[in-house]
This record gives structure tokens, sequence and C-alpha cells, in this order.
């Protein structure tokens, strides 16, 4: 992780919504730089571990429907960088010019292989690739596509700090998010309007909570939860 001085942060973080939270933050950098490595040697040693798998989904993929194993998109990292994220394909290809930037129920662009993926989380699994590679951690605000991020001024807040593979907030919200794009007319809006802003008030609340020992309490417990 890669620390800036308030002098340093690109001209649109320095602004007054996002100063109490910098501040907040600076106070936590130790905390910050062992999860940082910490994260890192997670990563290293669950690719390892995980590699049989990885092969076995692969194959799957690959069996079920045309089109790459990885799906890689843009988003948007610490200090508003962009990155490319690595998720198995769960859709057909090309799916983003067939549809929204979210998938909402009956998703007509997810494959079989896809739903049975997304159903075990398990589409989220090279986003350990990620995580080895230094551009996003594990459970602080999930990264926000650049389209999403551009047209709120809310989401730039959490985005000074290196972004997650999975948050609290994407647990907490994942049930009330799923009923709101499964009844809307335009999900992209109502993505933006409606679940953004209750996903930045939540990433605001982890992050004056954020500590590194919280952290690992949080992991276990999400652990214990997907288990369940």
């Amino acid at each position: 992780m890669i620390w800036k001085s308030w002098q340093e942060l690109p001209d649109d973080m320095r602004c007054e919504a996002i100063r109490p939270y910098y501040d907040i933050l600076a106070s936590k950098r130790r905390d910050l730089m062992l999860k940082s490595v910490f994260d890192r040697l997670m990563a290293a040693i669950l690719l390892v571990v995980l590699s049989p798998i990885f092969l076995l989904l692969a194959v799957w993929i690959k069996l079920d429907s045309e089109g790459p194993v990885f799906f890689r998109q843009e988003r948007v990292t610490q200090y508003g960088k962009s990155f490319r994220i690595y998720k198995f394909r769960t859709m057909v290809q090309n799916a983003e010019q067939l549809g929204a930037q979210v998938t909402s129920k009956d998703d007509m662009r997810v494959t079989s292989v896809g739903q049975a993926l997304r159903k075990c989380r398990l589409d989220e699994l090279p986003q350990l690739i990620n995580i080895f590679e230094g551009t996003i951690l594990f459970f602080v605000p999930r990264p926000e596509l650049p389209s999403y991020v551009s047209a709120s001024a809310d989401s730039l807040i959490p985005s000074f700090l290196l972004p997650s593979v999975l948050s609290r907030v994407t647990i907490i919200l994942s049930y009330f998010y799923s009923v709101l794009l499964d009844a809307a007319d335009d999900v992209d809006d109502c993505y933006i309007h409606n679940v953004l802003p209750a996903k930045m008030e939540w990433n605001l609340w982890s992050l004056e909570e954020f500590s590194f020992i919280g952290e690992l309490k949080v992991m276990v417990e999400t652990v214990l939860a997907v288990i369940r």
C-alpha cells in the first residue's frame, strides 16, 4: 500500500468530504501497512493451495460456453487510479455490450456454469491475483466501476484507500440491493441513486472502525458465514 500526504492527493480528493476520513486513516497507517502485507501473503498461499480448483473451474467454464476463462473489467483503485479486476467469466461473451453493467435476477446473459459459480461466490476467486499484485485488499470498500464513481461524488470518499475483494458492506447489503435491482426498470440508474449511497454510508462506517485485529476477526467471521 502506498500512503500519500494530503498535498499529494488528486485535486478532486482534497475536499471537505474526504478530509475527516483521511485524518482517521492517517492515524491508522501502521494497521493499514500490516493489513497490506498480510493480505498479499495470504493471497500467495491461497493461490498455490487453490490452484487445482482454479484448473477445474477453468475447464468447466470453457466446456460450457465460448469465451475466455477470466472476465476482466476496469475498476477504480487507490487514489482514483484504474486497474483491471480478475473474475471467472459467468456471463456470455461480450455481455457488457448486451445490457447493464450490473446484473439482476434472471439475467439472460448469465451462463449455466456462471449461475453455479455466483451462488457459491467462486467467480470471485481470481481476485486473489489482484490482491497479490497489491491493487485490492481483503474486507475494505469494494472497487466500483469508473462510470459509477464519476456519477456519484460520494463514491470518491472510500476510493483513496485500496478497495477489496469482499467487504462487510457486500455482506450486509447483498439482499437489500438485489431486491432493488431485480425490481428496477433501469438497473444502472437504480444502482447509482439507490444502492450506491447506502453502500457509501456503510463503507464510511467501516473505515472509521478499521483496525488490523478487527479485520482478522471479520475475515474469520466471513469465512464461517460463507461456509454456513
